[in-house]
């Protein structure tokens, strides 16, 4: 399945995340908030919040924060996941108002926080404004060794998994070497089944990747133009004006303005939906949401329609080019989009959170089939062949496999987008890669050619269990 409200790469897929919900730091011992009224409110409230007692929160809300009580049960299942927040320093105080910076304490995520207070006795909370920023330089997170690197990963998988905020596998190789390997949580939690490296998750939109390049391989063989517009090649496209607009190169860049697959429509149709022409038929009538190359906006709907071209210009389905083009020579054998309905060896079972804190299988959110889009299935070890066969051209030449990981369009913070690649430098790292996330998976794959590092980071339960992962590991790699 495809990224269903997470627009970008699981990098920061979670900044996304955590900002969608509600965030709160915590003292600890080496700062704290100031003795006025908004700090002794604002540290009342954060240690409320980290204790993750809905009932106590609740009581805190009603006196002190009313307008917040509506989404305490909210607040309390993203505390389980995030397992409360650090403050880190306090940057503007006053007898009313508190701006903060917080650190997640389950990831190296930041975060500045405002808090407005008003004037009187019982002091209540009015306001509270949080924003994604960059880690601030001071407090750089350092790199390990290799041997750290481990030692440190270890306990934190094992922290999150008792936690239930990870449940899955993690691969992370050097120059083809594997450095840590190692499966955690249930694949099925029913029958006690355990996650292995051989177990095969489902990874979203990181399929994107394997479209991209069964795109450049055509493009490198002269069957497609990056420049043409795809009607050149759907030449019955439902929406003529569209067709004759939008370039192949703008599809892969997410710059069409072609729109998502998600929605009221899907919903109604998500079982019949069962070849990528059925999405054309459905989506293929509606207009552009914006003139292309005008911005940047995550387009799965981009994406279908390249695996429509592919069908067409190869003659094969889409399924059968990725298996004959990308994980043959790759050597990737668990590796594929089969239909939901098909008992599949290893395919492990999504969890996703349900509004009373349960976990549930996300089955019935499910597409009929993976697509062009996304909504495939992998392991770990495959995708570790995977960045190895794209990196040694196997599957592209040299001047090909720098076009399509080469970032092109800012996409916020230190992330561009390529071609079905997301390219970011994570604490001064370039690396390029893609994430994919929907209720009940999660995965990432993070290419660092300059030390020569690849991580591969795949999960069975909700965004952004194996984001956080994979950027903890890539912030703290060795960086020679």
């Amino acid at each position: 399945m495809t990224n269903r409200g997470i627009s970008k790469h699981s990098a920061f897929a979670s900044t996304l995340f955590l900002f969608a919900l509600f965030i709160v730091p915590v003292c600890n011992a080496q700062t704290h908030f100031p003795d006025t009224p908004a700090g002794n409110q604002t540290k009342a409230l954060l240690d409320v919040f980290n204790t993750g007692d809905l009932d106590k929160y609740k009581q805190f809300l009603t006196t002190n924060f009313p307008t917040r009580v509506e989404v305490a049960e909210r607040d309390m299942r993203f505390q389980s996941m995030t397992g409360g927040f650090d403050l880190k320093k306090v940057e503007e105080a006053t007898e009313t108002k508190i701006v903060a910076l917080v650190q997640e304490r389950s990831s190296d995520q930041f975060a500045r926080m405002t808090v407005e207070i008003v004037p009187g006795e019982q002091h209540q909370i009015t306001k509270m404004e949080v924003m994604a920023i960059a880690r601030p330089a001071d407090f750089a997170i350092a790199r390990l060794t290799d041997v750290e690197l481990v030692t440190a990963l270890r306990k934190k998988l094992e922290e999150d998994t008792t936690a239930n905020r990870f449940s899955g596998s993690v691969l992370v190789a050097r120059n083809n070497k594997t450095v840590f390997a190692q499966a955690y949580g249930l694949a099925d939690r029913d029958k006690k089944t355990p996650n292995t490296l051989q177990t095969r998750f489902r990874i979203g939109s990181m399929n994107k990747m394997f479209t991209a390049v069964s795109t450049m391989q055509l493009v490198q063989n002269g069957k497609l133009d990056l420049k043409a517009p795809f009607g050149k090649y759907l030449t019955d496209y439902p929406n003529k004006e569209v067709a004759s607009k939008v370039t192949i190169e703008q599809l892969l860049s997410h710059m069409g303005g072609t729109g998502d697959i998600f929605g009221p429509d899907f919903d109604q149709h998500r079982l019949e939906l069962k070849t990528l022409q059925d999405y054309v038929n459905l989506y293929g009538k509606r207009a552009l949401q914006y003139e292309p190359g005008s911005q940047w906006r995550y387009s799965n709907y981009g994406f279908l329609l390249l695996g429509v071209i592919i069908e067409k210009v190869t003659g094969q389905s889409y399924y059968d080019y990725v298996r004959e083009h990308i994980y043959k020579p790759a050597g990737m054998t668990r590796t594929d989009s089969e239909p939901e309905d098909r008992s599949v060896e290893g395919r492990s079972i999504g969890y996703m959170k349900s509004a009373s804190g349960d976990w549930t299988p996300n089955t019935d959110t499910l597409p009929y089939r993976g697509t062009s889009a996304g909504g495939g299935y992998s392991t770990v070890e495959d995708l570790m062949k995977f960045a190895e066969a794209l990196q040694t051209h196997k599957l592209l030449n040299a001047e090909n496999t720098e076009l399509l990981t080469t970032g092109q369009v800012d996409v916020g913070g230190s992330s561009k987008y390529a071609y079905g690649f997301q390219e970011e430098v994570i604490n001064g790292m370039r690396c390029f890669g893609h994430g994919g996330g929907a209720p009940g998976m999660n995965g990432s794959l993070q290419i660092c050619p300059g030390p020569g590092y690849v991580v591969a980071v795949l999960s069975n339960l909700d965004p952004p269990a194996a984001g956080r992962v994979s950027n903890y590991i890539v912030n703290r790699l060795p960086a020679k």
